[in-house]
């Protein structure tokens, strides 16, 4: 990619982006998927033609589920959902009939350890963190609450 003059991001390493002028293309890649996305239509077409020379790959057109992330749009504009991923989580932590709450969290709560009550899993907990993290991209309401936990 750097050959072709993308640069590598250095906060996502999976990230290169190209600009040409005021236009951007962004290649995002992981494992064996990527996403290609900008306003440099030019650039789009002769970045795939070069990636199709080098791999075997193949187009599957507009982006409908990344990453676990299902990816709608609408005239309105264009929604990421996670939903699959909350109802397996719901699922795995015996949650599936829960009532939504509107504040998921009191603001400046603390936790601490309650004297006499066993400890947690905790290699659990902290997948189940990671997991709420991970949710979190798409449901930012949850931040905080998130950020406590973890």
């Amino acid at each position: 990619m750097v050959k072709q003059g993308f640069k590598q991001s250095q906060s996502d390493h999976t990230l290169f982006t190209k600009k040409r002028g005021d236009k951007i293309t962004c290649l995002i890649i992981y494992l064996d998927d990527m996403i290609i996305t900008g306003d440099d239509n030019e650039e789009i077409q002769s970045l795939r033609e070069n990636l199709v020379k080098e791999f075997a790959m193949k187009d599957l057109g507009a982006l409908k589920y990344f990453l676990g992330i299902k990816v709608l749009r609408s005239r309105h504009g264009i929604f990421l959902r996670q939903k699959k991923y909350v109802l397996d989580l719901l699922a795995e932590t015996g949650l599936l009939e829960c009532k939504p709450a509107e504040t998921p969290m009191i603001t400046n709560h603390g936790l601490k350890i309650e004297e006499g009550v066993d400890l947690a899993d905790r290699e659990r907990y902290q997948r189940l963190v990671g997991k709420l993290i991970y949710l979190s991209h798409t449901r930012p309401d949850i931040t905080y609450a998130v950020g406590v936990v973890s």
